[in-house]
């Protein structure tokens, strides 16, 4: 994986730019690396794949409990309204 070069004032302008790539950026300031950027990938897959299971986990909760979930929405809607 090659890393880029670039100067400080250009990483900040193109942060994001740098944020969606996939290799690391050297940061420079008067031609001197002072920097390393390098982007995080695969976290919100996790984090998204992690709400599914917790979903999951607590639709079969509420499934075994008999809960009636819009029953539970109207209520909390009903709720909100009043306190409104």
């Amino acid at each position: 994986m090659e890393t880029i070069k670039v100067g400080i004032r250009e990483f900040r302008v193109k942060l994001s730019e740098y944020m969606a790539s996939s290799g690391p950026v050297a940061v420079t300031r008067h031609g001197q690396t002072v920097a390393y950027f390098i982007p995080v990938r695969g976290q919100k897959e996790a984090e998204i794949y992690a709400l599914k299971q917790a979903s999951e986990a607590l639709d079969q909760s509420l499934d075994r409990q008999e809960v009636d979930v819009d029953f539970l929405v109207d209520e909390f809607k009903n709720t909100r309204l009043q306190r409104c």
